[in-house]
């Protein structure tokens, strides 16, 4: 790369460094629930342990960078705050089906949210709903179907089911405002998302299961939980994400999901039926598929993908 290109991210040695980072971001983010399972506490508690750690590793970053931008806060205000309340509830229902059910099937319901947006755009962003949509919409809930009747059939936990279906909405609900922040920078954005939901988490916490007494043993865990896949993950994730095509950042994303099931898979000793494995396939294939055909979706609906998180 020369030293006066003045645009180095087009050569494939600069792309191929973002394309790292995201990657990498989106493989940390999949191994939430293997790090989540080696906690004593309850998933709430671990949920406010992760938001604490994570939102004042962000926080901190932003003001070394130069701080908040209040100009634009203040006419994005109410966006930032619902975002964070639906994502503090997106993590305490995903945590909870992590217990609940497990990791690789909370993960594959969890990312039916972006299609519950896809499906609600007409009336929420004044999108058409075209036949290839249509078509994408149909094959994930085709997937969901197999994936919840071997739930059931297998006497596995239905209130699991149930907190993996709420994560999703809530995740869907996280979207939509997010898709509305156009002023406020991504790692910003992250990091006023990511303290509002520790309020909304420790207010939950208190009213249900009360505060966290961690093992010894749990420190570590919490700890990467919160510095690496939160603190960590979201650096390079918004690094990554500023730097790339938007829809090949909306491909990419599906790395998270795929990357849960294997390492659950691989580490918790997770084991899909055959329903599942094809639900896990109708899932994953009608996202993408309907990602693929949205090309100018715009990476403001990628922003705060989950996670994984």
């Amino acid at each position: 790369m020369s030293g006066n290109n003045k645009t180095p991210l087009k050569t494939d040695a600069g792309l191929g460094a973002f394309y790292g980072r995201y990657i990498l971001a989106l493989l940390l983010m999949g191994t939430n629930g293997v790090v989540a399972a080696q906690i004593s506490l309850f998933s709430s508690q671990i949920v406010l342990m992760r938001t604490f750690i994570g939102g004042v590793a962000l926080t901190a970053i932003v003001l070394l960078r130069g701080g908040f931008s209040l100009e634009n806060l203040k006419s994005e205000l109410f966006d930032l705050l619902l975002g964070g309340i639906a994502l503090g509830m997106n993590w305490i229902t995903l945590f909870g089906a992590y217990r609940l059910l497990n990791v690789s099937l909370a993960t594959l319901i969890y990312y039916i949210g972006p299609m519950l947006v896809l499906l609600l755009s007409p009336w929420l962003f004044g999108e058409r709903l075209t036949g290839p949509k249509i078509a994408a919409i149909a094959i994930v809930f085709v997937g969901l179907l197999f994936i919840s009747g071997s739930i059931a059939a297998e006497g596995l936990s239905m209130t699991g089911l149930l907190y993996a279906v709420a994560s999703a909405l809530f995740y869907a609900v996280l979207l939509v405002f997010n898709k509305r922040i156009k002023r406020t920078s991504g790692l910003q954005t992250a990091a006023i998302e990511i303290d509002v939901a520790f309020v909304v988490v420790l207010i939950d916490t208190l009213l249900t299961v009360g505060l966290p007494h961690p093992l010894a043993s749990d420190i570590p865990y919490l700890l990467t939980i919160g510095l690496i896949n939160t603190g960590l993950a979201y650096m390079l994730y918004f690094s990554g994400l500023q730097k790339l095509p938007a829809q090949s950042v909306a491909l990419i994303s599906y790395v998270d999901p795929v990357s849960a099931v294997f390492f659950s898979s691989l580490f918790l000793h997770e084991k899909l039926t055959v329903f599942q494995i094809v639900g896990a396939v109708f899932i994953i294939g009608g996202a993408m598929i309907g990602e693929y055909k949205r090309k100018g979706a715009g990476a403001s609906k990628s922003r705060l993908r989950r996670e994984s998180v």
